[in-house]
């Protein structure tokens, strides 16, 4: 699911909603006091208004058009998307996007530039962001995921200073961790003005992804992250920023394929971290289905 789309499908966000009230031991509604979010366009609320190069924006109508006061965000949307959502079903605000916090970090002393810590969570997003660093070449600028890790890191350690280190892991414990990103690093493998397919067949490609998110998931695990909601590839092959390639403007199978082992390898990765570590916890979402079943029954959803 790509930046260049503005509406997120309805049944992808209410099934996000309802994966994610079951977790594990028990229900994530209960008692959770933070919620933060990684990912991409499908759950950027506004962080890049704030990258000046960045060509991934959506500040400007119809985004927003059903948004309370009708107007555009930065979220890829006609109006609320999946984290705001999540965090409504939670009993939370809407988490801030990190950039309009002006956090900064000189000589090893954080702070902001007014108030506490975000206690109640933040939302990291960028659209156009990947796991990995090379989306920028279609989208100019946007914030990958191994430096939205390093910005909760940032967050993290306010948290620490404010807490304490006890109460702040016992906090963070019990907290949501979002994570919505990948589609932007397979855009980025289809496109055709990029050798990525050159240097890297599929599965070299998916295997790349996949040990780098581990990496990132293990880094927010010693950061005190311990529930995670997790959502996979849609399909995208019948986006339409790969279907106008084609002639007939059919799905495109390679890139379906792709998705396909991508999703199966991050259910994978999943079910290792929560073997390596038993206190992890995770709901994964299979947005591929979900997708692809509006694709072949679209008179269900009204169209």
């Amino acid at each position: 699911m790509a930046t260049s789309i503005n509406r997120a499908p309805i049944s992808f966000i209410t099934s996000l909603f309802l994966c994610a009230l079951i977790l594990g031991a028990g229900c994530l509604c209960e008692s959770v006091p933070g919620l933060y979010i990684f990912g991409d366009s499908l759950v950027d609320v506004g962080n890049n208004n704030y990258l000046s190069q960045s060509i991934a924006k959506a500040n400007f109508p119809h985004n927003g058009v059903d948004f309370p006061a009708g107007e555009a965000t930065g979220r890829f949307s006609n109006g609320k998307n999946a984290a705001d959502f999540l965090a409504e079903k939670i009993g939370l605000p809407s988490a801030p996007p990190y950039l309009s916090l002006g956090i900064t970090k000189s000589e090893s002393r954080i702070w902001r530039s007014y108030g506490g810590p975000p206690f109640t969570g933040v939302s990291f997003a960028s659209g156009g962001a990947g796991i990995l660093n090379g989306t920028d070449q279609l989208f100019k600028q946007s914030i990958h995921l191994t430096e939205q890790v390093e910005d909760y890191s940032l967050v993290h350690h306010l948290l620490v200073l404010n807490l304490g280190p006890d109460r702040a892991q016992a906090r963070l414990s019990v907290s949501l961790f979002l994570v919505v990103i990948g589609s932007n690093d397979l855009f980025a493998y289809f496109n055709k003005s990029s050798i990525i397919s050159k240097e890297y067949t599929p599965q070299q490609y998916v295997d790349l992804m996949v040990s780098t998110l581990k990496g990132e998931f293990k880094r927010l695990y010693g950061l005190g992250a311990r529930k995670f909601v997790v959502s996979g590839i849609g399909a995208i092959g019948c986006c339409p920023a790969l279907r106008k390639e084609n002639t007939n403007s059919d799905c495109i199978d390679d890139a379906n394929s792709m998705s396909v082992k991508f999703n199966d390898d991050l259910k994978a990765l999943l079910q290792e971290l929560k073997t390596e570590s038993s206190d992890i916890h995770y709901s994964y979402f299979e947005t591929y289905n979900v997708m692809d079943n509006i694709i072949q029954h679209p008179e269900t959803y009204g169209t």
